[in-house]
């Protein structure tokens, strides 16, 4: 059941970037939409069928329904996302999810908008929707429809919860490059120094700073701890000229290693892997919002809304 658990956790993790992308109008593409859901289905109910061959009767059922229960359409009256959960509802949910045929350890449960669905977090693995009895259970991300289009709820919680983790994290733990004048928006980027689009994005820092946005760098080596990449990203944070060693490294510049103790990286590396760093540069919006990849100045600002 823990190598099933583990698939279940993979597959997850690969569709949590599919998102709806917004046509020009401001509203979502059906189309778009329809296929991120159905690709999503498809690896639930893949990942279901692995599980209906090991558990008992109500999780194997809920497991082979798993794809045809997501794509259901929701009701219109939704509930709110934070509401208190029955402690008799917690403890059977509880029980259920981590019975041994089951082995899916819960990490917390709350109310979701999907009226008599919980969002129940699993322990360092997906989140799932689950019903009140617990004997029927969705994977992957709930979105809600109304006039304005596709809105996905699971992105939004996902977003606040990395909005707070990277604001949590102290000034003097990352590198900062600051807005030239007024600062009028900021991005926090998981960066590596070896990587072809982080030097191509370093390059735009200093137009992003002229325009009056802070770029906060976290470190995320790519290759792991330990890795060149590591040692490099180590010197770095721990150089008495944080912005020039970066730099320097981002050029390509040989540089003596410098890994002082109590440095950072691992731990921001270990973050960047929860919040779904999966390459880099992982850009993290101030709404906690993560685009993944290279962006422009010229983007990001009209992204940020600066002009």
């Amino acid at each position: 059941m823990k190598a099933i658990h583990s698939e279940f956790k993979s597959q997850a993790e690969s569709q949590a970037e599919s998102q709806v992308k917004p046509r020009a109008n401001g509203l979502a593409d059906p189309e778009a939409a329809s296929a991120s859901i159905t690709t999503v289905s498809a690896a639930a109910f893949a990942v279901g069928a692995r599980l209906a061959a090991a558990c008992r009767a109500p999780i194997r059922t809920a497991a082979l329904l798993l794809a045809a229960l997501f794509v259901t359409s929701l009701p219109a009256a939704l509930a709110q996302d934070g509401d208190a959960v029955d402690p008799a509802v917690e403890k059977r949910l509880r029980a259920v999810l981590g019975a041994p045929a089951v082995d899916l350890p819960v990490e917390s449960i709350s109310r979701s908008r999907m009226p008599g669905m919980y969002r129940v977090q699993l322990e360092q693995g997906p989140q799932l929707y689950v019903t009140e009895e617990g004997d029927f259970f969705i994977l992957g991300d709930l979105f809600s429809v109304g006039a304005e289009g596709f809105v996905n709820i699971a992105e939004q919680q996902r977003s606040v919860a990395r909005q707070a983790a990277v604001d949590a994290i102290p000034d003097d733990k990352k590198i900062i490059f600051p807005a030239k004048g007024e600062t009028l928006a900021h991005l926090t980027v998981f960066t590596d120094v070896s990587c072809f689009y982080c030097q191509k994005l370093h390059k735009e820092v200093p137009e992003l700073n002229r325009r009056g946005i802070e770029v906060r760098y976290l470190a995320y080596p790519r290759q792991g701890i330990g890795s060149p990449g590591f040692r490099q990203l180590a010197s770095a944070w721990c150089a008495d000229d944080r912005q020039g060693t970066l730099t320097r490294l981002k050029n390509r510049e040989e540089l003596p290693e410098n890994v002082c103790p109590g440095n950072p990286v691992a731990e921001q590396f270990a973050l960047g892997q929860e919040l779904g760093v999966r390459g880099t540069p992982a850009i993290v919006m101030p709404s906690g919002e993560m685009i993944p990849g290279y962006k422009s100045a010229d983007d990001l600002a009209t992204l940020l809304g600066v002009n």
